[in-house]
């Protein structure tokens, strides 16, 4: 699970930079509406499955208050699951193996 969370993160970090620096110029500068909607309903569903599994880790590795808020934290800041996947989920993975 921790595996597919690593995954997850950094898929989710792709597509918040690909709205930002892609569809919502488009959108905005451009009148392109098609592509944020479509990648907005994408990184909608990455964002919440994000949330949901880090919930979910958090209480099978028995993870502290602060972390949790941290990891969850970095969903909202651009670049920031790349930072959490290399610094918490690295740490966790070599943990358990």
């Amino acid at each position: 699970m921790l595996r597919f969370f690593k995954y997850l993160a950094l898929i989710e970090g792709y597509s918040f930079l690909f709205i930002l620096f892609l569809t919502m110029p488009l959108k905005y500068l451009g009148g392109v509406l098609l592509p944020n909607k479509i990648m907005g309903m994408a990184h909608g569903i990455l964002f919440l499955s994000y949330v949901v599994v880090a919930i979910v880790l958090s209480q099978l590795l028995k993870w502290n208050f602060k972390k949790l808020l941290i990891v969850l934290a970095m969903s909202v800041v651009p670049f920031g699951t790349f930072w959490m996947e290399d610094v918490y989920i690295k740490e966790d993975l070599k943990a358990i193996s």
